[in-house]
């Protein structure tokens, strides 16, 4: 929390785009109730800042894409070392999923670089002041993937692909033909809205690694 002496809000940004830090500096820097403390663009130094005994930050800003990795790789990281930050989005991908991931990681704040800078601002002082502000979503549908669309049994047959089984080893094992795996191969891909094998498997691991609700 700002210091009763300043009574501003000390703001860490963490973005690899110079244009987008030097924007939002000159932003921070002219709001009487934010100090910007410093920017980095890697996520491991955003992590080691958030570890530190006395973090020198009140909130964060983080860009959706770090110059080590995503923020949602970040949120995650935070989540296994055990580390809290005040932190808003800032994201320049107006992908859904993107939120979904970073609500379900808890993120306190999320912001799209197009909005309006007025937005950025309220979404920060909320979150400086322990409220959560994101753009609306029907938060029945958080945990709505790909994969939670899937029966139990079209999930068991993409994780035998992701294990490398061929359609004539899940034929052999599962007692049906290879004609039939086909057809229940094709009505999988329908469902994930790819076109083949692989791309499903790209899909499967990259939804497992969004963490323990990603297929509930």
């Amino acid at each position: 929390m700002p210091t009763a002496l300043e009574n501003k809000f000390r703001v860490l940004v963490a973005e690899r785009n110079p244009l987008v830090i030097a924007a939002l500096g000159d932003m921070i820097r002219n709001d009487s109730r934010f100090d910007l403390v410093g920017s980095i663009q890697t996520g491991e130094t955003f992590l080691r800042a958030a570890a530190a005994s006395e973090p020198g930050f009140d909130l964060a800003v983080l860009g959706w894409r770090l110059s080590d990795m995503d923020s949602g790789e970040v949120l995650a990281e935070m989540q296994r070392r055990g580390l809290h930050a005040r932190i808003v989005i800032f994201s320049n991908d107006h992908d859904i999923g993107i939120l979904k991931r970073c609500v379900r990681l808890g993120v306190q704040g999320y912001c799209y670089q197009f909005d309006d800078p007025s937005i950025l601002f309220d979404t920060l002082v909320a979150v400086a002041h322990g409220r959560i502000c994101i753009p609306y979503i029907d938060v029945s549908k958080i945990n709505d993937t790909p994969l939670s669309r899937l029966t139990t049994r079209e999930r068991e047959l993409l994780s035998v692909l992701a294990d490398g089984w061929t359609n004539l080893q899940i034929a052999a094992r599962t007692g049906i033909s290879e004609n039939t795996v086909k057809y229940h191969l094709k009505n999988l891909y329908d469902k994930l809205d790819v076109r083949n094998r692989a791309m499903a498997v790209a899909l499967y691991a990259r939804e497992k690694n969004r963490g323990p609700h990603a297929s509930s």
